[in-house]
């Protein structure tokens, strides 16, 4: 797959499956921008790689649940790459796990502004450039959890995801007569910060082993099905939410 002089931004994409993915449009030739809220070193190690193998890039740092900060972005990536021709809609996590019965209303607007809010303005902000030019192509990020309820105390978290998922089908409904196609995708256990920090290792362990495929998936798996569903392999999907874990529920 080819994404030679494509301008990509990527949420969320200094780290974990963002930062994959990040990676890997690089590799395929785009230009890439992506955003970062707090991982500064990780965002500098992958500046200084694009710097050392001559890729045009862009890192910058934002909060993307705030209209002004997406403005913002997308006027920089414009500005220094051109306009946005793929979105990588990343950006989101679980910020603590809490049983409902013990969940503020702040955690619960906390999870829809990270994992719903920032995905509506990045979405919003990419389509105002993508209409008038009747073309491009978004990827979302759901979570197994839209489908199975996610794990004890993640009740806020699954919602939001799954809210992700009903989103992406229903803005592909929206947005594809104007030739812009908007896929998500649904990743399981990957192996990545998220499960360091809100699973254990015996969680982990008993999850791969109800996994048909025995294993945990990596950040690189799911980088290359947004590359997929981004690329003109993918041009007659649309509405669709790719999951990727290993065959769970199947």
């Amino acid at each position: 797959m080819s994404f030679q002089d494509k301008v990509v931004l990527v949420t969320g994409g200094a780290s974990g499956i963002g930062g994959a993915t990040t990676r890997a449009f690089a590799k395929a030739g785009a230009k890439v921008a992506f955003t970062y809220a707090t991982s500064r070193d990780e965002a500098d190690a992958i500046v200084q790689e694009f710097a050392a193998e001559g890729v045009k890039g862009l890192a910058l740092q934002a909060d993307v649940t705030r209209p002004e900060a997406v403005t913002e972005v997308f006027a920089r990536v414009e500005r220094d790459l051109g306009p946005v021709d793929i979105l990588f809609a990343n950006a989101g996590g679980l910020l603590k796990r809490s049983r409902c019965v013990d969940t503020s209303l702040e955690l619960w607007q906390q999870a829809i502004a990270i994992n719903l809010t920032s995905t509506f303005l990045c979405c919003q902000a990419a389509l105002r450039s993508m209409e008038p030019r009747r073309s491009g192509a978004i990827v979302t990020m759901s979570s197994l959890a839209a489908f199975d309820g996610g794990g004890f105390g993640a009740a806020h978290y699954a919602a939001t995801k799954g809210a992700v998922a009903t989103f992406t089908r229903s803005l592909a409904k929206e947005v594809g007569p104007l030739g812009i196609r908007v896929n998500g995708v649904a990743p399981g256990l990957i192996g990545t910060r998220f499960h360091d920090t809100f699973n254990t290792p015996e969680g982990r362990a008993a999850a791969v082993e109800k996994t048909p495929l025995r294993r945990e998936g990596t950040p690189q798996d799911v980088a290359d099905a947004v590359l997929y569903l981004a690329s003109d392999h993918a041009s007659y999907l649309a509405g669709e939410i790719m999951q990727i874990n290993g065959g769970v529920g199947f």
